[in-house]
């Protein structure tokens, strides 16, 4: 049937058509075509020719099937037909690539076949590396992995300060001595294929990811070998050639060491918390037991804890992370995993559901046992370095790998000013502390302090506690003292800040609404005031009750500029302006100063919070009045600059500075400041021939005092208070301090200012004499708190006996008048110093700290400026203070009286 389709061929002459272009081509190309005709062998007729393509086909079947009859087109033997023919009778390639007989993008996209060959040859290649890789890794002996090394600390000059380390808190035990409970509790907790696995577990690694993507609790995508292996290798660095190395050390473990050496290995090696390594060490930390008596229970939690004491541990580590390793958030954690680690041993066959049920309630731990210290301040210095650095390195190095030693910590600690720190305070309590003629009052006395280099947030001393050995609780750390009224230069900066809100407006009101507060402006700044909202509101809780602010000493000063205010110590001011500003924006100004957001930050939505009721630490506090110092420019706090590995830098401070405020705005802060130092209730602390800033704090009930202040070159904090030591109780109070070292009350001008100047003049010497920034005029003279504002006709002229700083009258330019109060007195105290309820009337105001005589002439010796006589007449004539009565009354606490909450105190 095909002989009778096949098309009958041409004759070789290829037709009229072949003929009639064969006579219109030149001569020379008809006989290049009849050349290259007759140069290709004929075929026989059965055999189909190749062609490059349907239009090549279909000309040469015109031409009589490709024959060497008839010419062809000019080029016909090197197009396409023609380089494809070539290509098949040519040499084959190994490679066929670029590909031939393809043209256009076809030439360049490689076949399957190239594709499938090059694949596996990486994979071969890849395999033989991994193979070679494999039978060349030798596995790292665990004894020599395992001895601890020291680590060395460094003083600020480079020299050493000690060594200490060296010893780990580990018992080993053999396979046999370790109960069979733990073993199920760490597989089905780590590596549920364990007994099966080679080491690495794929699936694991696929569940791990998968149950993170949603948000479950999850077992590690590392095996227990992998864990193992990892733990018993010195370099822990979060690096690839870290990770593969890893990778074939386990698969060699994995096929060489047997299941029950690895998982010995692997508890005795692992870090528990608490300074324990391995399975015996932490059975005695938290139980107070040999491993062998431990039940599924307790197993269960101390399974919990390999996924990392930090943030397991239900005894928290605020000092490491402060927001989330707290004692709450660690409990809640360890308690949620503690239960979905027995449930998976149910799961898994390894705990029956009968023995499930009798643990309903979370095991009953030890109270953390203090470990041994070094001695004197050098633990607080130790302590606090390790803290800085195990919070704040980026290579994640954990308090278990420190453990191991090996390390050296450069710190910023200066020795000369420690000891300067640590003399000051040890004279207090040599000259006025007196345990033994005193023994209810003089108890249980503590002191901190913290000293900073203002231009780099470099901490340059602290004062922990009197030993370390005795005193566990670094003082230098947030104690929960409150701070008092040194908390007040944040609400005064806020009002500069943010400005004072508009009582017509919302609470929400932007800043073209709110006018910024100048230091001069003026407050009502009497005794059991009523607090009011922004609005004009009275100021009620969510019961209904009122809040009534009190003074120090009952004292009421009538209208007083927020900068007479300050230097007094005077609370009602200060509050009002809290919520004239907005308590939110003077939190706010607050933590960009450098205070922290923690569980020491107070409620900010009450007026109390205004003046003092959050408890930071002194390094803190130090840190943020160094913000003043600097105009504005916070620099944190740090104590540690260096920390090597080995020889290798591992770590390395970065200084990163903040703005936290305009620096006319701190400068203007620290103008007042300066002037409490000068003239009112921080007068002890005066450094002779330099420039000194810095405010008194006292706290409600007397229970905790500070003094807290700044030269250009340092910023130095000092506490003190009395606190039950028995660290074991977690609901301990602060005790009252009347009668304390024999004063009736402390104050912030006491002992704390007087171990702030001692340590202060001996830490300056040497140091370039600076003067602070002079101020610039800033804010509007505003009147708030209940203050009259003045009338547009004349003010009186002040009397004679006024004092030297007593304010100017007001410019009389109604309606906007701009009155110049001074720097100590408020306008209309004409009577500075015997205002309302001064002078004669009720004596001394919140500056005095001892007991003044029968005619007050000692009233306000420590804190106070001048002296009162019996009537008072004289009070304030050379500072403008307002001190002196029969009876010498003294500071009081700044409580809320009348009100509904305790207030921070003043002086």
């Amino acid at each position: 049937m095909s002989e009778h389709r096949r098309k009958p061929p041409q004759s070789q002459g290829g037709g009229r058509a072949a003929a009639r272009r064969a006579a219109q081509q030149p001569s020379g190309r008809r006989e290049s075509s009849r050349r290259a005709t007759s140069s290709s062998p004929s075929e026989p007729y059965d055999d189909e020719p190749s062609y490059g393509g349907r239009a090549e086909a279909r000309r040469a079947a015109q031409r009589g099937g490709g024959g060497s009859g008839g010419g062809r087109r000019r080029g016909a033997g090197e197009g396409r037909g023609g380089r494809a023919a070539e290509s098949r009778s040519g040499k084959k390639r190994l490679i066929d690539y670029p590909r031939a007989g393809k043209y256009g993008f076809r030439r360049w996209v490689p076949s399957w076949k190239l594709v499938t060959g090059l694949c596996l040859a990486f994979l071969g290649t890849m395999m033989g590396v991994a193979g070679l890789a494999y039978a060349l890794v030798v596995p790292p002996e665990l004894k020599d992995i395992a001895t601890a090394q020291n680590n060395v600390y460094y003083w600020a000059d480079g020299t050493q300060m000690v060594a200490t380390g060296g010893s780990v808190n580990r018992q080993e035990l053999t396979y046999a001595q370790i109960p069979e409970e733990m073993r199920n509790a760490v597989i089905s907790a780590e590596n549920k294929s364990f007994d099966t696995d080679k080491g690495i577990d794929p699936m694991g690694i696929a569940r791990a990811v998968y149950n993170m993507a949603l948000g479950g609790e999850t077992q590690g995508g590392s095996t227990i070998t992998q864990q193992y292996v990892k733990n018993s290798m010195l370099s822990q660095d979060q690096t690839i050639s870290r990770k593969v190395k890893e990778l074939f050390i386990t698969l060699k473990v994995g096929n060489t060491v047997g299941k029950e050496e690895v998982m010995e290995g692997y508890l005795n090696v692992s870090y528990y918390g608490r300074g324990a390594s391995g399975l015996q060490a932490a059975a005695r930390t938290y139980f107070g037991k040999d491993a062998s008596e431990l039940d599924a229970s307790e197993c269960a939690f101390l399974a919990t804890l390999l996924k990392g004491p930090t943030y397991y541990d239900p005894a928290g580590h605020p000092e490491i992370d402060p927001k989330q390793a707290t004692e709450e958030a660690n409990t809640e954690r360890a308690q949620r995993r503690w239960k979905w680690i027995l449930d998976e041993e149910v799961k898994d066959g390894r705990l029956s559901a009968e023995e499930r049920a009798k643990y309903t309630e979370f095991p009953k731990l030890q109270e953390p046992k203090k470990e041994a210290k070094l001695g004197g301040q050098t633990g607080y210095l130790v302590d606090l370095a390790t803290d800085y650095f195990l919070a704040h390195n980026e290579q994640n190095i954990t308090e278990q790998q420190l453990a191991r030693g090996g390390y050296e910590i450069h710190t910023t600690f200066d020795k000369k000013k420690v000891k300067q720190l640590e003399t000051a305070v040890t004279r207090v309590y040599k000259e006025k502390i007196d345990e033994k003629a005193r023994p209810t009052l003089d108890s249980h006395v503590e002191f901190g302090g913290a000293s900073i280099d203002t231009k780099t947030g470099a901490i340059l001393a602290t004062y922990g506690g009197q030993d370390a050995t005795k005193h566990y609780t670094n003082n230098a750390d947030a104690t929960g003292a409150q701070v008092g009224s040194t908390f007040k230069p944040f609400v005064l900066a806020a009002g500069m800040q943010y400005g004072k809100r508009d009582p017509k407006l919302g609470p929400d009101q932007g800043e073209s609404d709110r006018t910024p507060v100048s230091p001069k402006s003026i407050y009502n700044g009497d005794h059991d005031l009523k607090i009011k909202n922004y609005n004009g509101e009275i100021w009620e809780d969510k019961d209904g009750n009122q809040w009534r602010q009190a003074n120090d000493g009952d004292h009421s000063y009538g209208d007083i500029t927020l900068r007479y205010a300050m230097e007094q110590s005077a609370n009602s001011p200060y509050v009002q302006l809290g919520m004239d500003v907005g308590t939110d924006k003077v939190k706010e100004v607050a933590l960009a100063a450098g205070l922290r957001d923690d569980s020491f930050m107070a409620d900010a939505t009450v007026p109390s919070y205004s003046i003092g009721t959050s408890s930071p630490s002194a390094i803190r506090m130090a840190g943020a009045y160094a913000t003043f110092a600097t105009s504005g420019k916070q620099n944190e706090p740090y104590s540690v600059k260096e920390v090597k590995h080995k020889g290798v830098v591992i770590y390395e401070h970065e200084k990163k500075t903040k703005t936290a405020m305009d620096s006319v705005i701190a400068d203007n802060v620290t103008d007042v400041l300066k002037n409490v130092v000068e003239n009112g209730t921080g007068k002890p602390a005066r450094l002779e021939g330099r420039d000194a800033a810095g405010k008194t704090g006292t706290t409600d009930g007397n229970r905790s005092a500070w003094f807290v202040g700044y030269t250009p070159q340092i910023s130095t904090a000092v506490s003190m208070f009395r606190l039950d030591d028995d660290e074991k109780n977690k609901d301990r109070d602060f005790l009252e301090m009347f009668g304390t070292g024999g004063e009736e009350k402390i104050h912030g001008a006491s002992f704390p200012a007087q171990i702030w100047h001692d340590y202060m003049t001996g830490a300056m010497k040497g140091k370039e004499v600076l003067s602070f920034p002079k101020p610039e005029p800033y804010g509007d003279t505003l009147y708030g708190g209940g203050a009259v504002s003045p009338s547009p006709s004349p003010s009186p002229t002040p009397s004679p006996s006024e004092s030297s700083k007593a304010p100017e009258s007001p410019t009389p330019t109604p309606p906007s008048p701009s009155p110049t109060p001074s720097d100590s007195c408020g306008p209309f105290q004409w009577d500075c110093g015997n205002n309302n309820n001064g002078g004669a009337n009720n004596g001394n105001d919140n500056a005095g700290t001892t007991e003044g005589s029968s005619n007050g002439s000692d009233a306000g010796t420590s804190e106070g400026t001048t002296e009162g006589s019996s009537s008072g007449s004289d009070a304030g004539t050379s500072e403008g203070t307002t001190e002196g009565n029969t009876n010498g009354n003294t500071n009081g606490n700044g409580a809320n009286q009348g009100g509904w909450l305790g207030g921070g105190g003043g002086g």
